[in-house]
């Protein structure tokens, strides 16, 4: 039995929106990862469940693929030796990268009990936890400071990293948002951070708008609240205030456009979650 809590409903969402990406999507893949559904160990045809449909929730799943993609691409088209995720869940990054073993480190931050788990999870399906992967774990509702337990772990400030926070801010207050910028801002120049953060729903296009709203509702009915929304203004500005040297708003659009432009299959991305591209 596992000593460590199960990741929460979301983590566990995404990684299967992952492998559903594989198994029911035409090539070519954004990304191909199987090993989260290995790691979450469903129960028998979770493919059936309600959230898994693979028509009615195909905008959702892809859109979740193709922030990973993009936030991935950063890493690995960008000659980064450090790469930071904050609130990793399920990501599996690391292991499906295992070319860039010995040229990135990656530091996983999350929550001690489900990262216990993952722990766990990785050395029964044999894959363990290599030397370049840095498991990290922060409880934030301690207020344990994340910062000093990634240079515990091993982070050099003075060389450009990778943060990738991705599915977190809604859950998180926005002056606790505001502090992690901050802090974030103090990275070496030349890093990179990328945060998803919700648009308000008045926002979101009419088709959309249903589906992120039933979404917040089960967050809710979870115990996990989406309390933060931002509009891509704000965000940019609370991010030229912490001090990056450059910031702007990556549409879902844009995400579209770079990886789903011409696809036999219109795959389309829904709107909702956006991405702050911060720069120091």
């Amino acid at each position: 039995m596992s000593t460590g809590a199960r990741p929460d409903s979301s983590a566990v969402r995404t990684a299967l929106w992952r492998a559903l990406h594989v198994q029911v999507d035409a090539p070519p893949h954004l990304i191909t990862d199987e090993v989260g559904v290995a790691l979450a160990d469903p129960e028998p045809g979770w493919q059936q469940r309600g959230d898994m449909h693979p028509v009615g929730t195909a905008p959702f799943r892809v859109a979740i693929v193709a922030r990973t993609r993009y936030v991935e691409d950063l890493v690995v088209d960008g000659g980064i030796a450090q790469y930071v995720l904050l609130g990793a869940g399920l990501d599996t990054f690391a292991q499906r990268h295992a070319e860039l073993a010995g040229t990135v480190t990656v530091f996983e931050v999350d929550q001690p009990d489900p990262q216990a788990w993952k722990r766990e999870r990785l050395d029964a399906l044999g894959l363990g936890v290599p030397d370049h992967l840095r498991l990290v774990p922060v409880d934030f509702e301690a207020d344990d400071d994340w910062w000093a337990a990634l240079l515990d772990a091993g982070l050099d400030p003075a060389v450009p990293t990778v943060v990738s926070s991705s599915g977190v801010s809604m859950y998180i207050s926005k002056p606790a948002t505001d502090a992690t910028l901050r802090r974030l801002a103090a990275l070496a120049p030349g890093s990179t951070v990328a945060m998803t953060f919700m648009l308000p729903f008045e926002m979101l296009d009419p088709a959309d708008r249903p589906g992120l709203e039933g979404a917040a509702r089960g967050a809710a009915a979870s115990g996990t609240p989406w309390i933060s929304f931002f509009a891509p203004d704000e965000i940019v500005a609370l991010a030229n205030a912490a001090g990056f040297a450059d910031a702007r708003y990556v549409s879902t659009s844009e995400l579209a456009g770079r990886y789903l432009a011409g696809r036999p299959d219109g795959l389309t991305a829904a709107e909702g979650e956006g991405i702050l591209l911060a720069t120091t």
